[in-house]
C-alpha cells in the first residue's frame, strides 16, 4: 500500500525533450585516456587505440571457453546485484527513480547491467541511449543499452578530443533524448590489451578442431615410378582424400608410398598450450585461476565461501561495480547529494545465517540496535515504531 501511495508521487517521464534548455550539466563527451596523438595510429572507432584499433573480434574472442567463463563470471554476477540509492548526509536509502529498478522498459535490470558490464569487460567502455526524460529537470529517465560497434566518434583534429558520437553513422545529440550516457572502465578492454593471448587460444582451438576432423595422419604420396600426368595426380589425391573419410581400407601399388608429416594432438601439446592460455586469460580479466579451473599447480590452501567471495569481489568486480556506481551518481543522472550503490554487503557478501544472528545479538546486547532493527537486518516485519527499548540479553 505504501509503495502504491509512493508511486503517485513519482515524476512522470516524458518521450518528447523539454523546450526548457537542460539545467543539469555533467560528462557529455569523456576524455580520451588512451589519445593517439603523436604516434601515427588510425583512429577507427573511438578512443584513439580504445576498443577497435587492433583489437580482436568480440565474437572471435567469446568463442574460447576461457574467456566466456571469465565473462560469465563478472557479468553475471554484477547483474545480480540489486542497485539502490542513498542520501549522503544521512547514509539512510532514499526512493529511488523507477529508471534505477529498470533502465530499460524492454528488459529487466540484471540483462542491462550484464551487457552494460561486458561492454566494459571487452571494449572499456559502454553506452546507454537516453529514450525519455523527466519533464521537471530533464533528467533521463529510461535508457537503452548499445552494442559498441554500432557507436563511433568524430574526433578534433589532434585526435585528443570527441566532438560528437554517432549511432549507425547518425550523429546523436548532446543532451536529452537520444543522446548517449557513457561509462568508462579502468583500462581499455580485453578485446586490445588481451588480443594477441585470445587469438593464441581461438588458434589453440581451431588447430584442435582441424585435428579431430582429420583422424587420420596427414602427409604426402611418393611415387617411385614414372612421373605421372596433372590430372591423373589430382585424381590420385581425390581418391585417397574420399577413402580416408569413409575410413576405408586404402590401397597402394608398389610404386607408390605414403610418408606421413602430422603429429598427433599429444605431441604437439595441444592440451599444455590449451591450459596455459586458459590460466592466460584468467590472469587477463582478474579472475582466479581455480574459478575456471585453469590453475597449472593446484594449490590446498583453505578458504572459505565469504572469505573466497570478498577477494574476487575486491580484485575482480569492484573495478567495474565502482565505474558503474560512479556513472550513475553524476549530477546529470542522479540529485545533488544522492549516490547510487549496489547492494553487495546485503546480497553477494551476505553471511550464514547463523553468524547474521551472532552479529545481531551481539549489536543488541551491547544496545546499539533496537529489537525492530535488528529484525529489519534480517528483513522482517517490526513490531513497534523502531523506538522498542532493547531487552536484557
Amino acid at each position: 500500500m505504501l509503495m502504491g501511495f509512493l508511486d503517485n508521487f513519482r515524476r512522470q517521464p516524458q518521450e518528447v525533450e523539454a523546450a526548457s534548455p537542460a539545467r543539469i550539466t555533467a560528462q557529455v563527451n569523456p576524455a580520451i585516456y588512451d589519445s593517439p596523438y603523436s604516434y601515427g595510429w588510425g583512429t577507427y572507432g573511438f578512443g584513439g587505440w580504445n576498443n577497435y584499433a587492433n583489437s580482436i573480434n568480440r565474437l572471435n574472442a567469446i568463442s574460447v571457453p576461457a574467456v566466456r567463463q571469465c565473462r560469465d563470471l563478472i557479468c553475471n554476477t554484477i547483474a545480480s546485484i540489486p542497485l539502490e540509492m542513498f542520501s549522503l548526509s544521512t547514509g539512510e536509502e532514499v526512493l529511488a527513480p523507477s529508471w534505477l529498478k529498470q533502465p530499460d522498459l524492454r528488459a529487466s535490470l540484471p540483462i542491462t547491467i550484464a551487457w552494460t558490464v561486458d561492454s566494459l569487460l571487452m571494449y572499456g567502455q559502454a553506452f546507454w541511449r537516453v529514450e525519455e526524460i523527466y519533464a521537471d529537470d530533464n533528467r533521463p529517465a529510461r535508457f537503452e543499452w548499445i552494442q559498441n560497434d554500432r557507436i563511433s566518434a568524430k574526433f578534433t583534429e589532434d585526435s585528443s578530443e570527441i566532438d560528437y558520437y554517432m549511432i549507425n553513422g547518425t550523429r546523436v545529440p548532446e543532451s536529452g533524448v537520444g543522446s548517449l550516457i557513457t561509462f568508462q572502465a579502468m583500462d581499455q578492454g580485453i578485446l586490445l590489451t588481451g588480443a594477441r593471448t585470445i587469438q593464441s587460444a581461438i588458434d589453440i582451438e581451431r588447430a584442435t578442431n582441424v585435428a579431430s576432423q582429420t583422424p587420420q595422419p596427414s602427409g604426402y604420396i611418393k611415387n617411385n615410378g614414372a612421373d605421372l600426368p596433372d590430372d591423373k595426380v589430382q585424381g590420385l589425391l581425390n581418391t585417397w582424400k574420399n577413402a580416408r573419410q569413409n575410413r576405408a581400407t586404402a590401397y597402394l601399388t608398389n610404386t607408390l608410398d605414403y610418408v606421413a608429416t602430422s603429429f598427433s594432438p599429444k605431441d604437439m601439446m595441444y592440451n599444455e598450450a590449451a591450459q596455459f592460455l586458459a590460466a592466460q586469460i584468467a590472469r587477463l580479466c582478474n579472475v582466479p585461476a581455480h574459478m575456471i579451473n585453469a590453475e597449472v599447480m593446484r594449490s590446498n590452501t583453505y578458504q572459505n565461501v565469504l572469505d573466497a567471495r570478498k577477494e574476487f569481489l575486491a580484485y575482480t568486480l569492484q573495478p567495474f561495480i565502482s565505474a558503474i556506481e560512479a556513472r550513475l551518481s553524476l549530477d546529470d543522472l542522479t540529485p545533488r547529494g544522492q549516490v547510487v550503490r549496489f547492494a553487495v554487503d546485503e546480497t553477494f557478501l551476505r553471511a550464514d545465517a547463523l553468524t547474521r544472528l551472532q552479529v545481531v545479538e551481539q549489536l543488541l546486547a551491547l544496545k546499539l540496535i533496537t529489537l525492530d532493527q535488528a529484525k529489519q537486518m534480517e528483513d522482517l516485519a517490526p513490531e513497534g515504531d523502531g523506538e522498542t527499548d532493547t531487552p536484557n540479553i
